[in-house]
């Protein structure tokens, strides 16, 4: 069974305003695995920007791209299985949110994830009625 999440980043639109974009990732969405995958991997805003890019996702991983024979059904070891760059769906932008507050208080799924403009990681659980905590403030072991 998934548990789905969202990702997220904090950033501005064509028009100076900001904006959330996330993407819907399928597995794992948990604390422990992607909370844990993104806190220790991505925390350079432009690999963010990439991941974010990538639109929706199946599986998050360390690394954005695999090698050749990298696809949705023969995925590398810790790459990004992504729906339309590895499984040839049609490509669906990332959702665009006009506010922390907005993203946050929106199906964020079972789990979500944001980067800040500050180039933090806040998470929350769908489960649980409490704010948005600071990802690294959190259990993720």
């Amino acid at each position: 069974m998934a548990t789905r999440s969202r990702i997220a980043i904090e950033t501005s639109d064509a028009f100076g305003n900001k904006v959330i974009k996330s993407i819907y990732c399928h597995f794992d969405g948990y604390l422990s695995h992607n909370g844990k995958i993104l806190l220790e991997n991505y925390q350079d805003r432009k690999k963010v920007e990439a991941l974010i890019a990538l639109g929706d996702i199946s599986v998050l991983g360390a690394n954005l791209e695999g090698g050749d024979s990298h696809s949705f059904d023969t995925p590398d070891k810790n790459v990004v299985i992504a729906y339309h760059r590895d499984r040839g769906e049609d490509y669906r932008s990332p959702r665009v949110n006009a506010s922390v507050e907005d993203f946050f208080n929106s199906d964020i799924e079972e789990y979500g994830y944001l980067f800040t403009e500050e180039g933090e990681w806040l998470a929350k659980s769908s489960h649980n009625e409490k704010d948005p905590a600071v990802l690294n403030k959190l259990a993720v072991s």
